[in-house]
C-alpha cells in the first residue's frame, strides 16, 4: 500500500507529466483557455490514460512477453490508445455534444498525446505490475488534470489584467507555464 501511495504522489505531483516531464504540452497549452474545457479534457485524459495503462499492461504481460514480441510494444500501445480515444470521442459526441464541440481538434489529439504513450512505456520501463501501472496511469492523468485546470484558472484571471503588449497572448502563457513548472519543482522534496 505504501508503494502505491508513493507512485500516486510521485506521478501526480513530483514528476508531473506536463510540468516536470514536458509531455502533453499541445493540449495543455491549447485547451487551457477556460476551466470548463480544461476539466473536460482532464476527464477524458484520466479515462484514456488509466484504461490505456491497464490494457497495455495486460497485453504486455500476458501476450507480448510470453510470445517474445516485446519489440512490438510501441506499435501495439499506439493502436490501443487510438482505439480508446475513438471510444471517448464517440461517447462525448453522443452524450455531451457541447464538450465535444469545445474540445474540438484537441480531443482526437489525445491519440498522439505523447503523455499517454509515455505513461504506457514508462510502466514497462519501470517494470510495474498491472496494478502499479494502472495506478501510475491514473495518478499521472490526475497530475495532468491538476496542471491544466490550474493553467486555465490562471489564464482566466490574466485575461482581465493589464499586460504589456509584447507579452499578450502566447508569451504570457509560456511564462505562466514556466512559473508553474518552477512551483511544481517544490514538490521534489516529498519523495
Amino acid at each position: 500500500m505504501k508503494e502505491l501511495l508513493l507512485i500516486i504522489v510521485g506521478s501526480a505531483l513530483v514528476n508531473n507529466v506536463v510540468l516536470s516531464q514536458f509531455l502533453g504540452l499541445c493540449p495543455f497549452l491549447g485547451v487551457s483557455k477556460s476551466t470548463n474545457t480544461a476539466a473536460g479534457m482532464g476527464g477524458a485524459v484520466i479515462f484514456v490514460i488509466t484504461l490505456a495503462s491497464f490494457v497495455t499492461g495486460v497485453i504486455y504481460k500476458l501476450i507480448l512477453v510470453p510470445l517474445d514480441l516485446t519489440y512490438l510494444q510501441t506499435i501495439v500501445f499506439i493502436l490501443i490508445i487510438a482505439a480508446l480515444v475513438q471510444f471517448v470521442e464517440m461517447f462525448l459526441k453522443k452524450s455531451v455534444p457541447s464538450l465535444y464541440q469545445a474540445l474540438g481538434v484537441y480531443l482526437p489529439l489525445i491519440t498522439t498525446n505523447c503523455a499517454v504513450l509515455g505513461v504506457a512505456l514508462l510502466n514497462v520501463q519501470k517494470e510495474y505490475n498491472i496494478l502499479q501501472g494502472t495506478v501510475n496511469g491514473f495518478a499521472t492523468a490526475v497530475g495532468f488534470t491538476i496542471s491544466i485546470i490550474l493553467m486555465a484558472s490562471i489564464r482566466e484571471k490574466i485575461r482581465y489584467n493589464d499586460i504589456p503588449k509584447a507579452f499578450q497572448g502566447f508569451p504570457i502563457v509560456l511564462i505562466t507555464a514556466g512559473l508553474m513548472s518552477i512551483a511544481f519543482f517544490g514538490f521534489s522534496g516529498l519523495i
